[in-house]
C-alpha cells in the first residue's frame, strides 16, 4: 500500500545573507563559490574517487586495493590498506618542524596550564601504549575510558589506537549503572579512569562510581587510575593500578601497529533513547579520512591557529574534533577541564583572550546560556584573536546565530553551523567559511562527497521549502559500521525507512526532519520524534522554539506535545527567561503566544507556557525533550535519566506543575 507523502509544515523563513569577507576568502582553503561548486560537482559525480583523494592525505603503511565495498547496508572503505590513527596524529608530525609545535594546551578549572608539544605528546602516548601492553591488553581488546577533561584522556585514546585496542569512552558525568552497562555490552577488558574530576569547584568521584560499577562487570581485569587530587582512593590490589606508576615504568619507544583500514577504532554509546543505549562502531581508515578532511576544510585550519572546541571528550564531537581530526592535521588544541561559568560566566572568554584562540567551536545551547548571562561578560575581554566561529549539536536558532556573530565574532568572523551525528562520525552539512554564503539558522549545504537530500516518505524529492525527511543516498567513509553486537538493530534503526528494493539502492535515514530552500540550503527542523500533528498540520517544534527565543526576554525554550482530544496534540512550551527580566508572567505568557503567532502563524501558538530556571540537558548541552514529553503526558518521568546533567531540574519542573 502506497504511503502518503506525510510532509512536514515548515514556516520559518530567514532572508539575511552573510558572505565571507574578501580577506578571509583570499586565504581560505576553498576561496570562492565557483571553486566550491566545481569541487562539489566533481565529488557528486564520483564520490568514491573524491574520497580516495582525501585518503591520500593520510600516511598509509600499505595502499588499499579497493576503495569501497558496498553490500547493503554495510560498507568497507580502503579495503586492503593498512594504517594507524595514532601514527597519523603524532608520528608523522614529529619528523617535521611540528615536532616542537604545541599540540595540546590544557587548562584546568583551577587555572593550572599544561602544554604538550607533538614530541612530548608522542612520548606520553608511547609510554601509555606500553603500559597497556604490560597489562596483557592486545590488539582487538576493548578498553573503557571514564574520565574528565584531562590530557590523560586524550593520551589514553591515542594509546589504545596505537596498539590496536578499541576504546569505549564513557562520559565522565554518567552514573555507575551507565558505566557498567557500557562495559558489559562492549566486553571491555580494562578501564582507565581517575580518582576525581573537577567540576564547578567540586570533586566528582569517578573511582567510587567505578568501584560500584565493577561489582557487575566480570570482563574487566585491570583498572588504571589517573590521580587528580590528594584525596585517599580505595584501590583493589591486583586489579587497580596508578596511571603515573605505569607510565613511569614504561618505555617511551613504541611502534604503531599496522592495522587494516576496517579495524575497529572505537565504540561510542549514544544517549537519550528510552531503551538500551546503542554502541556505535567506527573503524579506522574511513573515519580518519573524513574527520581529517572536514577538520581542515570546515575550520579552515592553518598552522598558526589555536583551536578551542568546548565539547566533552566523552561525546562524538570530542572524539572527532578534539582528538582525531585536529591532531591528524597537526593543529594546536586548547582543552579546558571545567564549566563555562566557573568561577564566573566569562571563563570561555578569559580562555580565548589568554591563549589567543583563533577558532572557537561550541554548542547552540551554550550560546543561548551566554545570551542569558548577558553581553557584559564577553565585552570585558579582548576577543580579536578569533577569526572563525562554529556551532555543533542542536540546530541553532537565528537569534542565537546573530548574537554569536555580533557579540563574539564582532561582525567579522564567519560562522560554520555544522550538522552531523554520532552515527555519521564526521561533519556532513556545513558552510565552507571562505566560499559559502550563510544564513542564520541553516547549516547550508552538504559537504563535497556527501549526497544528502530532503524527501517525502515515499522517497520523492520535496519541493523547495517543503518539510520532509533528511536522507543520505550514498555511503560515506566515516559512517558507522554497525551497532556493536546488534546488527539487526542497526538495520532497523537507520535503513528500514528507505530499504533496498528493486530499483532502489537503500538510503540512510538520519531521523531528522528538514527542508531545502530555493538556494539548496538545508534547514534542520529537528528530530522526526519532535514533529507533532496539530489540527492536521505537522509542525517541527524547533521552529516554534526559534520563534520564542527571538523574543527579547527569552533565553531558551523547549516545545513538546501532549495529547489533545480536539487538535490531536497541544503544544507545551518550557521557557527560560534572560537574567534580570522583571515582568508579569501571566501577561508575558500571552505576549509570547502572540509573538509566536506573529512570527510563524496562529496554528503554532503554544497552548501552554511554563517558565523554568533551567531545562533538562545532557552535559553536552542537548535538551532532553523526551523527558519533557513524559512530564506533560504522564506527570512524571520513568525513562532513562542517566545522561542528565542536573537531575534536580526534573523535580523542580514536576513540583512547579503540581503547584
Amino acid at each position: 500500500m502506497k504511503r502518503e507523502h506525510d510532509s512536514i509544515t515548515s514556516v520559518m523563513m530567514e532572508e539575511r545573507v552573510f558572505a565571507p569577507s574578501v580577506q578571509f576568502s583570499k586565504g581560505a582553503h576553498v576561496s570562492g563559490t565557483k571553486q566550491l561548486a566545481s569541487i562539489t560537482s566533481r565529488a557528486a559525480k564520483d564520490p568514491v574517487t573524491f574520497w580516495e583523494r582525501q585518503a591520500s592525505a593520510l600516511s598509509w603503511f600499505a595502499p588499499w586495493k579497493t576503495a569501497m565495498k558496498w553490500k547493503y547496508p554495510h560498507v568497507q572503505w580502503f579495503v586492503g590498506g593498512r594504517l594507524n590513527a595514532s601514527y597519523n596524529c603524532l608520528d608523522r608530525h614529529i619528523i617535521s618542524w611540528r615536532r616542537t609545535k604545541a599540540a595540546l594546551i590544557w587548562e584546568g578549572e583551577d587555572g593550572t596550564v599544561r602544554t604538550f608539544t607533538y614530541q612530548q605528546l608522542h612520548t606520553e602516548v608511547c609510554k601509555c601504549a606500553n603500559a597497556l601492553v604490560s597489562l596483557g591488553i592486545q590488539q582487538g581488546d576493548v578498553v573503557g575510558i571514564y574520565m574528565g577533561m584531562v590530557p590523560e584522556a586524550v593520551i589514553s585514546m591515542l594509546a589504545c589506537s596505537r596498539i590496536g585496542a578499541t576504546h569505549n569512552v564513557v562520559f565522565g558525568g554518567f552514573s555507575s549503572d551507565a558505566v557498567a552497562e557500557r562495559m558489559n555490552d562492549s566486553k571491555a577488558v580494562a578501564l582507565i579512569t581517575q580518582d576525581v574530576a573537577q567540576r564547578r569547584g567540586e570533586h566528582v568521584h569517578l573511582k567510587l562510581a567505578v568501584n560500584e560499577a565493577l561489582k557487575s562487570c566480570p570482563t574487566i581485569k585491570n583498572v588504571i587510575v589517573c590521580k587528580r587530587s590528594d584525596e585517599p582512593t580505595k584501590m583493589k590490589a591486583g586489579r587497580d593500578h596508578w596511571f603515573h606508576d605505569l607510565i613511569n615504568a614504561a618505555s617511551h619507544v613504541s611502534t604503531a601497529a599496522s592495522l587494516p583500514s576496517e579495524h575497529p577504532l572505537f565504540i561510542l554509546y549514544t544517549s537519550g533513547s528510552t531503551g538500551k543505549p546503542k554502541g556505535i562502531l567506527h573503524t579506522t581508515g574511513g573515519y580518519l579520512t573524513q574527520v581529517a578532511y572536514t577538520a581542515r576544510m570546515v575550520f579552515d585550519l592553518k598552522d598558526d591557529d589555536v583551536y578551542f572546541c568546548t565539547a566533552d571528550i566523552g561525546w562524538i564531537t570530542g572524539h572527532s574534533y578534539i582528538v582525531y581530526g585536529p591532531l591528524a592535521n597537526g593543529a594546536t588544541l586548547l582543552m579546558y577541564e571545567g564549566a563555562p561559568n566557573w568561577p564566573e560566566p566569562d571563563r570561555f572568554w578569559r580562555l580565548i583572550e589568554k591563549h589567543r584562540v583563533s577558532i572557537f567551536y561550541t554548542a547552540p545551547t551554550a550560546i543561548r546560556a551566554f545570551m542569558k548571562w548577558g553581553e557584559s561578560w564577553p565585552r570585558k575581554h579582548d576577543l580579536t584573536s578569533l577569526r572563525l566561529l562554529g556551532t555543533v549539536g542542536e540546530p541553532i536558532n537565528p537569534e542565537a546565530w546573530m548574537w554569536y556573530y555580533n557579540v563574539i565574532g564582532q561582525m567579522r568572523c564567519p560562522i560554520v553551523d555544522t550538522w552531523w551525528q554520532t552515527e555519521t562520525g564526521s561533519i556532513m552539512i556545513s558552510p565552507l567559511p571562505g566560499a559559502s554564503k550563510t544564513k542564520p539558522g541553516t547549516a547550508t549545504r552538504p559537504l563535497p562527497g556527501i549526497l544528502a537530500d530532503v524527501v517525502r516518505r515515499d522517497g520523492t524529492p520535496c519541493a523547495a521549502n517543503e518539510g520532509g525527511l533528511l536522507v543520505i543516498k550514498h555511503p560515506w567513509p566515516a559512517m558507522l559500521r554497525t551497532i556493536y553486537g546488534d546488527d539487526e538493530r542497526y538495520l532497523n534503526s537507520y535503513w528500514k525507512e528507505f530499504p533496498k528494493k528493486r530499483n532502489h539502492p537503500g538510503w540512510y535515514f538520519t531521523g531528522d526532519g528538514a527542508r531545502k530552500d530555493e538556494s539548496g540550503n538545508i534547514w534542520i527542523i529537528g528530530r522526526v520524534d519532535d514533529v507533532v500533528n496539530v489540527s492536521g498540520h505537522r509542525l517541527g517544534t524547533a521552529e516554534i522554539e526559534s520563534a520564542l527565543v527571538s523574543h527579547r526576554h527569552v533565553a531558551e525554550a523547549a516545545v513538546v506535545a501532549r495529547p489533545d482530544e480536539i487538535k490531536g496534540n497541544a503544544l507545551v512550551a518550557f521557557v527560560t527567561l534572560k537574567s534580570n527580566v522583571n515582568a508579569d508572567l501571566q501577561n508575558l505568557r500571552e505576549e509570547l503566544r502572540n509573538h509566536v503567532g506573529k512570527e510563524i502563524g496562529h496554528i503554532a501558538k503554544p497552548d501552554e507556557i511554563r517558565f523554568t530556571d533551567a531545562l533538562p540537558k545532557t552535559r553536552s548541552g542537548k535538551i532532553m525533550r523526551r523527558l519533557l514529553r513524559e512530564l506533560v503526558t504522564r506527570g512524571d518521568v520513568t525513562g532513562d535519566t542517566t545522561t542528565l546533567e542536573d537531575r534536580g531540574v526534573l523535580e523542580r519542573l514536576r513540583v512547579a506543575d503540581e503547584e
